[in-house]
């Protein structure tokens, strides 16, 4: 079982690790612990390096198989051997970045429960940028307006950012913890990971997030589509206060 630094500590960025398995034929190393996220609930895995006494390496895939983390070295470059001692490295402008994208879809997500009580039905982010569609009976471009508005509001509150982990049975009794209109969360999983963005949204997630809403900068609604009777979609972009309009 890889430990998963990032499930306690999104800021972890370049930590010590020890090759556990080599497949030589898909070029993937395990490693023992490790701070590279492997992409879930949209959000994309995280890329970087590795480097050890003799050699270095360019993480571009992660995956999660049987427990353990499965990191995806550059075609032509070298393998570490099992039992190899390596640092890691993240490349951590794109992971920060994705951080503060994340945070801001939880924003968006708690003031549209807030505001309709309504689930999320699918979503999607990259650096930078992101999209959530909600079960809402209409959508507009003034309703994107105050959105926008709600979200940058909230931002500026400073709200605290905490990660903690749940009893499965207090989760499931609970309809505000799980979001998505189908709850794809195994039973096994338990306790769950929570992501609790203080006095704002509260819900089970498994990935990286900033450790306070004023680390999100500012959002931008980009877009709002209708993609069905009782779907409705949310474009956003995050930017540095510095670039809003």
């Amino acid at each position: 079982m890889t430990d998963e630094l990032f499930a306690t500590d999104a800021y972890v960025h370049t930590f010590e690790a020890i090759v556990e398995a080599v497949d030589e034929d898909e070029r993937l190393i395990a490693l023992d612990r490790s701070a590279f996220y492997p992409g879930g609930g949209g959000q994309p895995h995280d890329v970087g390096s590795l480097q050890w006494h003799d050699g270095s390496a360019d993480v571009t895939r992660v995956r999660r198989a049987s427990g353990r983390l499965w990191h995806a070295i550059a075609p032509d470059q070298p393998l570490p051997g099992p039992g190899t001692q390596l640092q890691g490295h993240l490349d951590w402008e794109r992971r920060h970045l994705l951080m503060r994208t994340h945070t801001a879809l939880h924003i968006l997500c708690g003031v549209i429960w807030h505001d309709f009580k309504v689930a999320v039905t699918g979503g999607n982010m990259e650096p930078g940028r992101g999209r959530l569609d909600f079960e809402l009976p209409q959508m507009s471009s003034e309703l994107g307006r105050q959105m926008e508005a709600r979200m940058n509001q909230e931002i500026q509150r400073a709200r605290d950012i905490a990660v903690m982990f749940v009893d499965r049975a207090a989760a499931d009794a609970d309809p505000a913890l799980i979001r998505t209109k189908a709850n794809l969360i195994p039973a096994s999983i338990d306790p769950l990971r929570v992501i609790d963005i203080r006095g704002l949204d509260r819900q089970a997630d498994g990935g990286t997030h900033v450790a306070s809403t004023t680390e999100v900068g500012a959002v931008e609604v980009t877009g709002t589509e209708s993609k069905g009777k009782a779907n409705k979609r949310v474009r956003i972009a995050v930017r540095d206060p510095a670039d809003t309009r």
